[in-house]
């Protein structure tokens, strides 16, 4: 890219440039690059959008389903012939690799035709009644205007999680994208239009944290889905309640890998070094917690501490590239503040731990793949997200042991368990309390077509993809259907 992308923000239908503060993306890699830029929307461009949206409504809900699904499946067709260039784009915006990118790009386009032919799926529901000449149907209507708030690091696969079982379901939505990634928002906006979406039905405003709060405080906003920080997620579900409208809010995770002994050793060093440090351990799923047996660890954790030194740090855009950057200088400073407050408090570093501070990597928003063994001693890092390449460590005696240090958190979305023993299996999806469980692979990933959300402080409001996703983006109508007298 030789000059920066222009920040755009579309409103009715109408690309618009913004009148707020200034907005630039830069390569994290490279942070002398800037991506895109321009202006943020304002509080008045929110309010033009959420009309927009509710002008918008009733001739879309009544738009028979498997038309508004042809507009989805024409967007994943855009997406899937663009994804080459906006993966990289999006690896040179956000830090994860090109190859990465590309499949979350992808990702984007299965969503869209997941949800594009739901139009084929049950709609409703019969239910028989008590009185002769009556049936009751339960019929689904779309809940209104949506509020759509999303984070930086899945840019364009969780906007498309959220906004196509809005849109097939009959709502409208006003989206705000993390304003460090606005490059795909545009992107997948500029598909969804580009498709036949009619003015109004989606709006896109880039912005920062008052025009997040401008939306979800919005009165003419029917509900709001939210992924992002645990601190926002529960302001916004509380302004979400005061008003007495629905939020969805997936938040933060401290997601545990469990490594028992009669574990099959090659399998669980793969899977954890994928989820502690695949897409730079900037997912909300990514494994940030190891607690492996005690009569396997010492080589366990030599072998992982091995492999993690092994990963190739670089540019994202560089295909032998194996772990770009953090998104920002913030995020690079919260991080490495993380690492060496563990290390006050008595950790020990296995691998990484330092900082870069000459060659390459210095210029950019690194930290290297980092591995602390823990004490006894309470450790923040146990407990706190870091959203980066950091993986904490503890061992454990037995099974129950390792259970019980799974959930050993405030958070519960994901975790993941490596044993070949089905009896402890079993006893892992009775005992550890998260919303997504893994046997035998990496504690991060999500399908389209099942329930995706967490536990405890991990979320709120119902589950999001899958048919849970039109509990969210709906509401049932209960009709007693009864009629007259047969004519003569």
């Amino acid at each position: 890219m030789t000059s920066p992308n222009e920040l755009r923000h579309l409103i009715a239908g109408q690309w618009l440039v913004g009148a707020g503060d200034m907005v630039t993306s830069v390569n994290p890699a490279r942070p002398r690059v800037v991506v895109a830029e321009g202006h943020c929307a304002t509080v008045a461009d929110v309010s033009h959008a959420v009309a927009a949206a509710g002008e918008a409504l009733t001739s879309w809900a009544g738009t028979p389903i498997h038309q508004r699904g042809a507009v989805l499946l024409a967007a994943a067709d855009a997406v899937e012939r663009n994804a080459p260039s906006w993966g990289l784009e999006l690896a040179t915006e956000e830090g994860k690799t090109t190859a990465e990118g590309i499949g979350e790009v992808r990702r984007a386009a299965q969503i869209l035709r997941y949800y594009g032919n739901e139009g084929d799926r049950q709609s409703g529901e019969i239910f028989a009644s008590p009185r002769a000449g009556e049936q009751i149907l339960v019929t689904r209507k779309p809940i209104g205007v949506v509020a759509v708030i999303t984070p930086f690091n899945f840019p364009i696969a969780i906007p498309a999680w959220k906004i196509a079982p809005a849109l097939v379901y009959g709502n409208t939505v006003v989206w705000k994208p993390a304003s460090t990634v606005p490059l795909l928002a545009i992107r997948l906006a500029e598909a969804l239009t580009d498709a036949g979406l009619p003015p109004g039905v989606l709006n896109l405003v880039i912005g920062d944290s008052p025009v997040g709060a401008a939306l979800a405080d919005h009165p003419d906003v029917a509900a709001i889905s939210f992924t992002g920080s645990t601190t926002v997620g529960r302001r916004i579900a509380a302004a979400a309640a005061a008003r007495g409208v629905p939020a969805q809010a997936e938040m933060g995770g401290k997601n545990a890998a469990v490594v028992l002994d009669d574990a099959d050793i090659d399998l669980a060093l793969d899977q954890v070094i994928l989820g502690a440090f695949r897409s730079t351990g900037q997912k909300c799923t990514a494994t940030s917690r190891l607690i492996v047996t005690e009569r396997i660890a010492d080589r366990f954790l030599a072998a992982l501490s091995d492999r993690a030194r092994a990963i190739v740090v670089g540019d994202p855009a560089h295909d032998a590239t194996q772990m770009g950057p953090v998104v920002s200088q913030a995020a690079q400073r919260c991080v490495q503040a993380g690492i060496d407050a563990a290390t006050e408090q008595g950790a020990t570093v296995l691998t990484g731990g330092a900082a870069y501070l000459d060659g390459p990597l210095a210029d950019g928003y690194f930290v290297a793949p980092t591995i602390l063994e823990l004490s006894d001693a309470p450790a923040d890092i146990w407990s706190e997200e870091l959203f980066g390449p950091v993986l904490a460590v503890k061992r454990a005696t037995d099974a129950d042991q390792a259970f019980a240090l799974a959930n050993d958190s405030e958070f519960g979305l994901s975790a993941a368990v490596f044993t070949q023993d089905l009896t402890r299996a079993l006893a892992a999806v009775e005992h550890i309390d998260v919303g997504v469980l893994h046997i035998n692979s990496e504690s991060a990933g999500a399908d389209p077509h099942v329930p995706f959300g967490g536990a405890k402080k991990s979320g709120l409001g119902p589950k999001e993809q899958g048919g849970a996703a039109r509990d969210f983006f709906t509401h049932t109508t209960t009709v007693y259907l009864r009629g007259g007298q047969p004519g003569v």
